[in-house]
């Protein structure tokens, strides 16, 4: 593509984690869709000359501009292994489901590549035949598709959050395999769970959390009595969940950028929570469009597709020793009411031309980035509505003595503290 400007739309866009990372990156904005006014209020004020669209249903094809990449979080709810006992939905829900209205716009304009984000449970919703869907639905319109889980943690975000990214590529078959995928494969890392344990403290303020947080999630500024694996900031006697600005930093983005108003007095934070809980890790993004522009400025770097392709996947991007995957995408279609039939996706892989190459892929880049939650952590005193009450911390004890889990250290002790008390300490 030589030297010509990069350019991409970004539907599903929140609060732009696509576009913040692909800007960064040195691409160019020039549609966005997205339909929470909040959010629409967020992308307004960082990108005020981009063309902003709120409904997918809506949108027609002639409206959207030509653009080199399409990328997009569609919805989630419907997919999350977070709904428990409510049961999936998948793709018939009326959230996830609106991926089809997106992709009838993909069929209409064919851009060169589609990158797509979603949850984990994707792969396994609905036995794996909605993901089966998406990948079938690629194929047919000449698609070649890779896919990876990737984890924030290991990209530069303070926070452990696996997200499945796919990568669908219109004419170059290997460019979606190279986006997401390092020839070299990815590090054997160990010890993780240790990053939850190990304290970091603030010198300033005494603050105590673990080196890297939970997954944030979109209810993250709501204390609900049975989130004890939530990631909270603690003191010697005290308690508090996150602020929205540190919820900024542990996703990547700059500070005050959900604060429409950085001196006002109303109280947007559970948008802002909301907001944040759902944006796609700018780290991850930014890694995943470095790779994009270098691939599409040097065309020559992305060679021809070897007609025995399946053994070329697995050998130079695949762990041949964990016994990739190698099937055809028309065999895999079964009824999901039998529970006898589960199609159990892999977190990495590659389909075209109906053969699909799935394997076990590392969720973590060659050059590890690492980050520290406690340098995204406010060193100063923050709003008391923030904190813990002596009710709040002697719930949480309850639920953890009685299903005899454990805490991180300190902040037992300080619930401990606290729930001595009769008032909310502040």
């Amino acid at each position: 593509m030589g030297t010509n400007k990069i350019t991409f739309n970004s539907f599903f866009a929140g609060i732009g984690g696509f576009d913040l990372g692909f800007e960064n990156s040195g691409l160019t904005p020039l549609l966005q869709c997205e339909i929470n006014p909040f959010c629409q209020d967020v992308l307004k004020k960082h990108w005020p000359k981009v063309q902003l669209f709120d409904d997918i249903t809506t949108i027609k094809p002639n409206e959207i501009p030509l653009a080199n990449i399409w990328c997009g979080g569609f919805p989630c709810q419907d997919v999350s292994v977070a709904r428990g006992s409510k049961g999936r939905q998948g793709l018939k829900g009326k959230n996830s489901g609106l991926f089809f209205p997106f992709f009838q716009l993909i069929t209409e304009h064919q851009p060169e590549i589609v990158l797509l984000e979603n949850v984990m449970g994707l792969l396994s919703s609905h036995n794996g035949q909605d993901f089966r869907t998406i990948l079938e639905s690629f194929n047919n319109q000449g698609y070649s598709v890779a896919w990876r889980v990737m984890n924030s943690r290991f990209f530069g975000a303070p926070q452990s959050r696996t997200r499945v990214f796919i990568c669908a590529s219109k004419n170059q078959p290997l460019l979606a395999m190279k986006t997401l995928f390092e020839t070299e494969g990815g590090p054997k890392l160990k010890n993780l769970r240790k990053a939850f344990l190990d304290v970091s403290e603030c010198s300033k303020s005494g603050a105590k959390v673990a080196q890297i947080a939970y997954c944030l999630a979109a209810t993250s500024g709501r204390h609900t009595g049975t989130d004890w694996s939530r990631t909270y900031v603690s003191y010697q006697s005290k308690v508090r969940r996150l602020i929205p600005l540190e919820c900024e930093g542990i996703q990547g983005f700059p500070k005050h950028w959900t604060d429409l108003d950085p001196n006002t007095t109303s109280d947007i934070d559970s948008d802002r929570y909301h907001a944040l809980g759902n944006a796609v890790s700018v780290p991850v993004t930014q890694w995943i469009a470095k790779r994009l522009k270098k691939h599409f400025t040097n065309a020559s770097d992305i060679e021809p597709l070897p007609s025995d392709f399946t053994n070329y996947i697995i050998n130079n991007f695949g762990d041949a020793a964990n016994s990739p995957r190698v099937q055809n995408l028309d065999e895999l279609h079964f009824d999901v009411t039998d529970k006898a039939n589960k199609l159990k996706w892999l977190n990495g892989g590659f389909i075209h031309n109906g053969i699909c190459i799935d394997f076990k892929a590392s969720d973590a880049p060659m050059k590890v980035v690492s980050k520290k939650l406690i340098d995204v952590i406010y060193p100063e005193k923050v709003d008391s509505k923030y904190y813990l009450s002596s009710n709040a911390a002697k719930g949480i004890l309850r639920r953890v003595y009685s299903q005899n889990r454990k805490l991180f250290a300190p902040m037992h002790d300080a619930l401990v503290q606290l729930s001595s008390t009769t008032d909310n300490v502040t």
